[in-house]
């Protein structure tokens, strides 16, 4: 292998002409830097990292710990964070942190133990004390799709509350009334906002949100299952399953063709975080997208900013409803606006008129038995 004395005599230059070369440093003529160069490349040098970053103080790496690998949602943010750092000249570590704040410690530790140059982190649950005590210790540090309340780094996220006024008003349109959930971990940023927000679009059309309706998840298929058996044996089932996330909508989907009942004819189900499957569902499954790739990319540009001593801002980015056939064809008819009167409408399928907006005509949803 190459070393940088091989590099200098190639070039015909110094070995500390060299080191100011491979470390971008102005000082050296145009004619010294291209034989270097040329030198490093004819000979195939590569620079020892570890050695540079005892003399620079950096290693030109990211760490980035995720909730969850095997969430479609997760892979893809970790791709485009690989491929931003990538373009900005740093190297990505990942950990996987399996929901669990004691793994995310350990990662947390790991990554500074190897003198990673700054942290992006999805957190589980309320945090882990390694990694709240990184930050608050100044460690350049982002959080991307969760958050910390009360702990202040830059938050990289995307705004679902829009989106989800868009599934309700395009459910409502469809002649949907009894909506239920299926929420995330109470303990994550993500799993209370989903809630919050699908209530309060309930709620602009007059439409409760019993807790009977609210099943408590993980983010994990088997969780979105169970939730969804539980619904099914309700004495009034709901019309409307909405997982909010993507693969408690793949557990929910199992569930219900367990009891062979069809999507959306017998009920129907949404998600949060669209991912490329459910264009192969059967129905495709209607869900709000987030912007995943511009997520990463942006979270990646505020570490570097932060990093390299400028101020890193947070981002947010709206999500986007997708809709597909997983809560049945939309009628070529009118949406009525939300009601203000206080009386929220009859849930049977075919509601009373709103003072205040034309009926709806929706088609009635068929259901069978569980």
């Amino acid at each position: 292998m190459a070393s940088i004395k091989d590099v200098a005599v190639e070039a015909g230059v110094s070995v500390a002409t060299v080191s100011r070369v491979l470390n971008g440093h102005p000082s050296v003529s145009p004619g010294a830097r291209t034989r270097v160069l040329a030198a490093v490349e004819t000979l195939g040098y590569r620079p020892n990292a570890v050695a540079r970053s005892l003399r620079t103080d950096q290693t030109r790496t990211l760490g980035l710990v995720i909730s969850d690998v095997m969430n479609p949602y997760f892979t893809e943010l970790a791709r485009s964070v690989e491929e931003e750092a990538r373009a900005l000249g740093y190297s990505v570590i990942i950990g996987n942190a399996d929901e669990r704040p004691d793994l995310q410690d350990h990662h947390v530790t790991t990554l500074l133990d190897r003198r990673i140059d700054g942290l992006l982190v999805s957190p589980t649950d309320g945090g882990s004390p390694r990694m709240l005590d990184a930050a608050r210790a100044g460690t350049p540090m982002v959080f991307v799709d969760r958050w910390i309340p009360g702990v202040d780094v830059p938050v990289v996220r995307s705004d679902g509350r829009g989106a989800v006024r868009d599934l309700v008003a395009h459910l409502y349109a469809l002649g949907h009334r009894r909506l239920a959930i299926i929420a995330g971990p109470a303990a994550t940023t993500t799993g209370r906002e989903r809630v919050d927000a699908f209530r309060e679009a309930l709620g602009a059309y007059g439409l409760p949100l019993p807790d009977a309706y609210i099943g408590q998840g993980d983010f994990q298929a088997e969780s979105g299952r169970r939730v969804t058996e539980g619904f099914l044996d309700l004495p009034e089932p709901p019309e409307v399953v909405f997982a909010a996330d993507n693969l408690m909508a793949l557990g929910a989907l199992d569930a219900v063709r367990a009891r062979g009942l069809r999507v959306p004819e017998d009920i129907a189900l949404a998600a949060f975080d669209d991912i490329r499957w459910f264009v192969h569902t059967d129905p495709p499954v209607t869900a709000i997208a987030q912007p995943t790739g511009d997520l990463g990319r942006a979270a990646v540009r505020a570490l570097v900013d932060s990093i390299e001593g400028r101020p890193g801002e947070s981002v947010t980015l709206p999500a986007r409803l997708v809709v597909r056939r997983s809560c049945g064809e939309p009628a070529p008819r009118h949406t009525p606006s939300p009601s203000p009167s206080p009386s929220p409408p009859s849930p049977s399928p075919s509601p009373s008129p709103s003072p205040s907006s034309p009926p709806p005509s929706p088609s009635p949803v068929r259901r069978s038995t569980p």
